[in-house]
C-alpha cells in the first residue's frame, strides 16, 4: 500500500462525506506526529499495532563488491519496527 491508497482507506474509514483533502491532511498529521515523536522520544508505541524505535547500526568492516577491496562502513541511525500482538495475529 502506498500513501495514495492509505489516504483512500482513511477517507473510507472516516466516511460521512470526508473529502480526499481532509483525509490526506489527517494522514499527514499522524505521520508528522510520529516523526516528531521519534525525534523527541526516540520511540513511538501504538498498542496492538507495534513500536517504532530509533536504533544505531554500528560501524563495521565490509568490502566493495566490484573491487573486493576492504572498506569501513560508518555507523548509521535507522528506525526499527517491532510488530504488536494484533498485527502479528494477521500474519
Amino acid at each position: 500500500m502506498n500513501k495514495a491508497k492509505l489516504v483512500q482507506e482513511v477517507q473510507k474509514l472516516l466516511a460521512n462525506g470526508t473529502s480526499k483533502a481532509a483525509a490526506e491532511r489527517a494522514t499527514d498529521a499522524v505521520l508528522n506526529a510520529m516523526k516528531r515523536g521519534l525525534r523527541r522520544d526516540k520511540e513511538v508505541s501504538l498498542v496492538g499495532f507495534g513500536t517504532f524505535a530509533l536504533a544505531i547500526r554500528p560501524a563495521r568492516n565490509g568490502f566493495n563488491p566490484h573491487t573486493k577491496q576492504p572498506m569501513k562502513i560508518r555507523a548509521v541511525k535507522t528506525i526499527r519496527f517491532r510488530a504488536g500482538s494484533e498485527l502479528r495475529a494477521l500474519a
